[in-house]
């Protein structure tokens, strides 16, 4: 009987393997596979659902910055109140304090309520000297809104106009669910007879919530007004942090790659120096702002606080992530390319500026872009050359001032919020972190479509 009779019989096909059905070794193999997969897309699905909740989270919590408590009201600029002579003289009007605006909005309070046939204790409550129940209904910087608008209009005088008074952060933590009738038991501004004359004026229509634009464009407010407090002056402080960067970091930063990479000899020299970008790249924040504050405050007498010396800082700290970044979009160009131009007699320099930096260019944009992403949401830096002790009131009335006036930035403003006490600023903390995100997303979309508009495949 030959081999081939042997294998074709019954008892050798019983013991004979076949690709089609797999051993027990490939089952294994597969089994264990399978299992890593499973792992992966958990591990991606965590990852997913914490982001998810972060996201949740700061919306939820931060939305509320974004509306603001006001009351609709009457207001009555009564002449014999803020222009007695009633020549409308600036300078004379200038003369009335703040508080004499404060009676004017008790009586346009009072005027709703009587209209309305509200029935309320606060109506006839006693006036303290300049001090009235009705008055912690009002924001505190509400009476200086009023002296404001008269000043820039002195036409408003002897005339009844309507106009929007912001609530107190009380009044609107109530509306918005984050000051309850129990917590306000312990409030020594409110009590239960305000939040029921609050509930009163709001089925009126007397009292609502609005978008709050202020809080994007306004400028931050001392901790008696968190009602006040915007994100805007801060806003234009990164700007201008942001120009140093861009204008220091991407010139020297491409510069020192380009030379490192291209036309630096290999030596002990340059050895170093890549060392010491790349432990650059990986020190603590907080080390290059007391670098900062040592050389640019304490040794070039650079004025502390101002967005000058905070895009300084950031650009030491930023330089070494471009470079890394750069140095590596100039190692992606294919070799070739250097051959082929300097075949054809282009020089060494031409070889790059012509041919190489083009092609690493999405890379550099993007690393750059990047870069400037971190360096928007750093906040140790900052804090140590003072950019979070300073209120700024306005705006820098010249670009020079833009850059050299004490001012704050968006990631110093979230902290200093952050820790004051009022729950107020809690809440704006959370919705500046939600415009934080919003440029931040920004420069990463900016940086993603750069690098598919310029990107070449080989």
């Amino acid at each position: 009987m030959t081999d081939a009779t042997a294998n074709s019989s019954p008892e050798g096909a019983g013991k004979a393997s076949s690709i089609l059905v797999p051993d027990e070794r490939t089952r294994k193999r597969n089994a264990a596979e399978a299992r890593f997969r499973l792992y992966g897309l958990i591990a991606v699905g965590i990852g997913v659902l914490c982001v998810i909740a972060l996201l949740v989270s700061i919306v939820f919590n931060g939305v509320g910055a974004f509306q603001q408590t006001g009351y609709t009201l009457q207001i009555e600029f009564k002449e014999e109140v803020l222009d007695k002579s009633g020549n409308r003289d600036l300078e004379e009007i200038k003369t009335v304090k703040t508080f004499a605006y404060k009676p004017l909005l008790r009586e346009a309070v009072l005027r709703e309520i009587q209209a309305r046939g509200i029935d309320t204790p606060l109506a006839g409550a006693k006036v303290t000297g300049f001090s009235s129940a009705l008055d912690n209904l009002f924001s505190d910087g509400a009476v200086g809104n009023l002296r404001n608008a008269v000043l820039a209009n002195p036409d408003l005088i002897g005339q009844t106009v309507e106009l929007r008074i912001l609530a107190s952060s009380r009044v609107d933590g109530y509306l918005k669910g984050r000051v309850t009738r129990e917590s306000i038991a312990r409030d020594k501004n409110l009590d239960a007879v305000h939040l029921d004359l609050v509930d009163a004026l709001r089925d009126e229509g007397v009292v609502s919530k609005g978008f709050n634009l202020a809080f994007i464009t306004g400028p931050d407010a001392s901790d008696a007004r968190p009602e006040q407090a915007g994100m805007g002056v801060a806003m234009l402080g990164s700007f201008f942090m942001m120009l140093v960067v861009l204008g220091l970091s991407l010139p020297i930063g491409v510069a020192a790659s380009i030379y490192l990479e291209e036309f630096a000899r290999q030596s002990r020299l340059t050895d170093l120096i890549e060392v010491n970008i790349s432990n650059l790249a990986a020190v603590p924040s907080i080390v290059f702002g007391i670098l900062g504050l040592a050389v640019f405050i304490q040794f070039a007498h650079l004025p502390q606080s101002a967005p000058l010396v905070g895009g300084l800082v950031l650009t030491l700290m930023t330089l070494p992530t471009i470079i890394i970044s750069t140095r590596a979009s100039l190692k992606a160009v294919p070799p070739s390319i250097r051959d082929a131009a300097l075949g054809v007699g282009a020089s060494k320099m031409q070889a790059v500026f012509h041919h190489v930096l083009p092609l690493a260019m999405p890379g550099i944009l993007t690393g750059t872009i990047i870069g400037l992403a971190q360096a928007l949401g750093e906040t140790a830096p900052l804090l140590l050359i003072g950019m979070v002790g300073y209120i700024a009131s306005n705006y820098p009335g010249s670009v020079a001032e833009g850059f050299l006036a004490p001012n704050s930035a968006m990631p110093a403003q979230i902290f200093e919020w952050a820790k004051r006490a009022d729950p107020a600023f809690y809440e704006r903390a959370w919705g500046g972190i939600i415009i934080l995100l919003g440029f931040l997303l920004t420069m990463n979309i900016i940086a993603i479509i750069l690098r598919r508009r310029f990107e070449r495949r080989w």
